[in-house]
Order: C-alpha cells, then sequence, then structure tokens
C-alpha cells in the first residue's frame, strides 16, 4: 500500500483492535505488512502436547524397558538445573525427557538468517544474596565473581547502554491511531506530573521500603520464611491493595500494572499484593522522581536466556532426549514407571526409574501422575497461567525513529489512557542486536512481547483460544498495529516474522496462591517423586525454577547415599 492509506488502516485497526478479548476485529482489515513476508509459527510444538491431552497419541510399543536411575520429565530451566547438579555429584546415569526439539523451556533461543534471538526470557539480574545456588553456577562458567563483598558481573555480557527508553505519546493527542511523542531514558513516567502524582510516587516508595525492611522479601521466595504478614499481602489482589492504599496515580498504575503484566504475565486485578511488592522489594526497591531511577545491572545475549539454557544442557549428551511426550507416570514403592510417546518413531517407550523428577507445570503433573498425589491434586486446579506472544521481526533496514532518547535494549510505549492494561497487551520490544553492538545498519531484529493474562480470567481464556485458532498472518497483523503507531513505517520493513506461542507460558500469582499448604508441600519428596518447577514459587522467573531443580537433584542425591559427594 502507499503511504497514505496504511497511516489511515492503521487508525481504524489501532482503535478498534486492541482491547483483550476481541481477536475476531482483526480479521477484516487491510493488511499492514508486505504481501511477500515470510514467517510462521516457531518453537513449540501445540500438536504434540494437545494430542497426549486428547489422549489421541500412538499406542505401539517401542520394544524392552530402558532402565536408569533417574529420570526428569521436562528440560526448562528447572529441569536442565536439576540434571547439572545430579551429574555434578557423579551421578550420571539419568536421562531428561521433553516434548520439544531443544531444551530450554520458555527460556529457548532462536536464528532468524545469521542472528540470534530469544523465543521467551532475554534476561537474568545479577544474583541478590539469597540466590546462592544460581550465584555459584554463574561464577563457575566465569559470568560473575565476588569482589569487596559482592557479585560483579563481565561487563561482556551485562546489559550495554542505552538500557531501556519509554515513549511518552503528545498529551494533546486525543485521537486513535499514530502517536505523536518522543523517547524519554528509562520506563518510570516522569513527565507532566503533578503534585499529586509526585506525592504518590514518594508514598509508594514509602511503602516499598517498609515492606522490604519488615516483611523479609526474597529472590527465592523459598529462601525466606514465610508468616502472617506475607499471607496477608497474598490473599488480596495488588489491584485491591493500591485502591485501600487510595493510590490514583494514573502514571504510577500504568508502571505497577506494566510491571505485573512483564513479571508475571497478567495485570494487577489478578496478581496478589504479594507479587505486586515482591516484584520491588526482593531486588531494587522502588524510586520517585529525583532520587534516580533504581535497577539490578542485568546479564543478557542476543539470544536471551537461551544462552544460559544452552549452556545449561551442553554436557548431557545423549542422556538429553528430544522429542518425547510423557503419557504417564506410576509411581510404585520400589520403582517409578514411565511410559512415552517418542515422536520420531510413533511409539510408546516405558522407562523403569529409582528417581523421578517431576519438572512440568503442576497441571500437566496432575495428569500425568496415575497414583494422586494430594498437594498436586488441590494446587493443580488453583494454578492459573498467563498465555503469551514472542514474535520476531526481521527488518530489511532500520525504521524511522521519533525523537528523544536512542534506540535502547528495552523500548516500552506509555498508553496513558486511564485504564491500565486495556488498550493493548503489549509490553513493547527489545533490540535483538543490541548487545552486538554494531552499528544500526543494514537487517535489524526486534522481539517483540505480548503478556496475554489480561485482568481477568474471561480475557487470558479469550487470548489462548486466538493463539491456537488464529493464523501467524493474523497475529503477525496485530503486532505491526501496535507498532506502526510509534513507528509508522515498521510494517512496510518488515521482510520476515517468526512467532512463538505459549498457550501457558508461566504461573499467575493470583491471590491465595503462593502462600497455600499444599504449595509448600511440594518441595517435600512423594516417595520416589520430586517435584521441580517454578510453579512451587506461584511465579516464573530463572531463579525460582533454577533453584528448586538444585533442591530436587539434592533430595535424590539423599535418597540414594550420595549427599556426602555434594558436601
Amino acid at each position: 500500500m502507499k503511504r497514505r492509506q496504511w497511516l489511515s488502516v492503521s487508525a481504524a485497526t489501532t482503535a478498534s483492535c486492541l482491547l483483550p478479548g476481541l481477536s475476531a476485529c482483526w480479521h477484516h482489515e487491510a493488511s499492514l505488512l508486505r504481501a511477500d513476508l515470510q514467517g510462521g509459527w516457531v518453537g513449540a510444538h501445540v500438536d504434540r502436547a494437545h494430542a497426549w491431552r486428547d489422549a489421541k497419541t500412538p499406542q505401539a510399543t517401542c520394544g524392552e524397558p530402558i532402565r536408569v536411575h533417574t529420570l526428569i520429565i521436562g528440560a526448562g530451566v528447572a529441569g536442565l538445573s536439576a540434571a547439572r547438579t545430579l551429574m555434578q555429584a557423579g551421578l550420571d546415569d539419568l536421562v531428561v525427557l521433553d516434548l520439544e526439539d531443544q531444551p530450554g523451556g520458555n527460556a529457548r533461543g532462536h536464528m532468524m538468517g545469521a542472528l540470534p534471538c530469544p523465543l521467551g526470557a532475554h534476561y537474568l539480574p545479577m544474583p541478590g544474596p539469597d540466590a546462592t545456588e544460581v550465584a555459584q553456577w554463574l561464577e563457575e562458567i566465569g559470568l560473575i565473581r565476588h569482589e569487596h563483598g559482592r557479585w560483579v558481573g563481565d561487563e561482556r555480557h551485562l546489559c550495554y547502554s542505552p538500557h531501556e527508553r519509554l515513549f511518552v505519546p503528545d498529551a494533546k493527542q486525543d485521537k486513535p491511531g499514530l502517536w505523536r511523542g518522543q523517547w524519554f531514558d528509562g520506563l518510570l513516567p516522569q513527565q507532566g506530573l503533578s503534585t499529586e502524582d509526585q506525592a504518590q510516587y514518594r508514598r509508594f516508595a514509602q511503602d516499598v521500603a517498609s515492606a522490604t525492611r519488615e516483611l523479609g522479601f526474597a529472590v527465592p521466595t523459598t529462601k525466606r520464611p514465610w508468616h502472617a504478614g506475607l499471607a496477608a499481602l497474598d490473599q488480596q489482589s495488588f489491584a485491591q491493595w493500591l485502591q485501600d492504599k487510595n493510590y490514583t496515580s494514573k502514571p504510577l498504575l500504568w508502571l505497577l500494572d506494566y510491571v505485573c503484566r512483564d513479571d508475571y504475565g497478567a495485570g494487577m486485578q489478578r496478581v496478589s499484593a504479594w507479587a505486586g511488592l515482591h516484584y520491588f522489594a526482593s531486588r531494587h526497591g522502588f524510586d520517585a522522581p529525583g532520587q534516580g531511577e533504581g535497577h539490578d545491572a542485568v546479564l543478557t545475549w542476543p539470544e536471551g536466556n537461551g544462552w544460559l539454557t544452552r549452556h545449561l544442557a551442553q554436557d548431557l549428551g545423549s542422556r538429553w532426549q528430544a522429542g518425547h511426550v510423557a503419557l504417564d507416570i506410576d509411581a510404585r514403592r520400589h520403582e517409578v514407571s514411565v511410559r512415552s510417546w517418542q515422536v520420531k518413531r510413533q511409539c510408546a517407550q516405558t522407562w523403569v526409574a529409582r528417581q523421578l523428577i517431576l519438572a512440568v507445570p503442576l497441571f500437566v503433573a496432575n495428569r500425568l501422575l496415575k497414583t494422586p498425589v494430594p498437594p498436586v491434586q488441590e494446587m493443580a486446579p488453583r494454578m492459573q497461567y498467563a498465555p503469551w506472544l514472542v514474535s520476531n521481526l526481521l527488518l530489511d533496514k532500520p525504521f524511522f525513529d521519533r525523537p528523544g532518547a536512542p534506540l535502547s535494549w528495552d523500548n516500552v510505549a506509555y498508553t496513558h489512557m486511564g485504564v491500565p492494561g486495556v488498550e493493548a497487551p503489549s509490553l513493547g520490544y527489545v533490540d535483538a542486536r543490541h548487545q552486538s553492538l554494531s552499528p544500526v545498519t543494514g537487517p535489524m531484529l526486534l522481539t517483540h512481547y505480548w503478556a496475554l493474562g489480561g485482568q481477568s480470567r474471561a480475557q487470558e481464556q479469550a487470548w489462548r483460544k486466538a493463539l491456537l485458532q488464529d493464523s501467524w498472518q493474523d497475529w503477525a497483523q496485530r503486532v505491526a498495529s501496535d507498532l506502526v503507531r510509534i513507528h509508522p513505517d515498521l510494517p512496510g520493513l518488515v521482510g520476515q516474522a517468526h512467532l512463538m506461542r505459549y498457550g501457558h507460558a508461566m504461573s499467575i500469582p493470583a491471590p491465595g496462591v503462593r502462600g497455600h499448604d499444599a504449595l509448600a508441600a511440594l518441595a517435600q519428596p512423594h516417595g520416589r517423586v520430586h517435584f521441580a518447577h517454578s510453579d512451587l514459587s506461584a511465579y516464573s522467573v530463572f531463579e525460582e525454577a533454577f533453584t528448586h531443580g538444585v533442591r530436587a537433584a539434592t533430595q535424590v542425591l539423599a535418597a540414594s547415599g550420595m549427599a556426602r559427594r555434594m558436601a
């Protein structure tokens, strides 16, 4: 289309098609993207998972059962961490199964042409004082070192400047469509704040400081005792807590909703007050304008956390078995029997193990276990999961940029329309070439993120249904509709679009989940079955998953009389 045509189309699309749950409205819009666009879905074999769910997997057997000391189901961060811990202790008789062809879970990398990019999580903060297991591993592989009582990152792997920027639309703009405005350093809205906005920023900073001092937040969250003060926060939504505290500042509420969607996949209506405060109180606190915008130094790579999971998996060799969909688990007194569908051979393989580490989401674990485990039965229906869409867009050349702060690693738009999270679920985009320090010439690679947990279960379910039913072209069009508001020429520059859809990307720390007794019980061995997944922390970040993997592996070693070797 000519420039004038697609500018008018983008205005109509933005006005009518960015409300969560209204996925059908895109289908009648003219495309913003080129007719020769190449791309498709990548990274996830939805068909395999749904074939198991719907009991449509082949029943033919592959042959004799395979015996192994420890079987690990799930090759996400927790499963890979568990395997590493066992191998370091000298337990090599293990196998890791996963339905995908690449290990890493929601922390995998991807290639577009010769350029690496993330398919999910894209950074890791410097470890805090409680993340001892993660810190030890990062030190072993040379990413960090301990100097003068603190961890210092290798500068080659720390995020380069400029780190992040926020696009603020013109406050006088009252029509939908293309946005006028400019970019500002940092993600904290600081432009046009009223006296009341500033006062609420300062008051929230004080509330976070008090919570940090008095309640004991930590990452991993299991490293600090759970007590009545945290439980009280866990019983209400973050939105309700903010309302009770009389927080009404639109810029502040936008930011707090954004961080909930960024870390938890859903808005502050669905996230507990414990989780909302945990985001700040467990790490760097909250700095009001004028105090500086503090944030942890972060480790990042062009392929995101795929760099980390690749290193975790590199020594597995034949112990890693791709394309195995676990079908069922029969946990007995003296052994555990597992059947898996071997996708390449289209047959069911039986595994017999002395110990099993189940590194899968709890709703999957509940379906797999033939003999019910009461805490799993209790928690599985309570867990809520956010869908995500991660889109990598390869541009022929750099786009036209708005005035202000230059292109940064993280680039986010501030939608100050008054209702947090309603206009679009976008979290902005990451410049996948940022860490290469190459000049912005030639192809440009952007990774665009949408957290689709919404503000309600109905919105979440509508997005998940659309992810499954709608084509990759439909979703590429929606991403273009989001980006064209700030970068008018961007859709015409996109030559390739690779989209990764997650139906259940991460657990949402909804009210009442983190403090439930059954969740804590899953950290203990259940016969020969050991649970290791970030679900056990009620939210999904690298440190939580990694630590649960180490804990489960340590339990296996103790049960096998090998704990002394770990010491």
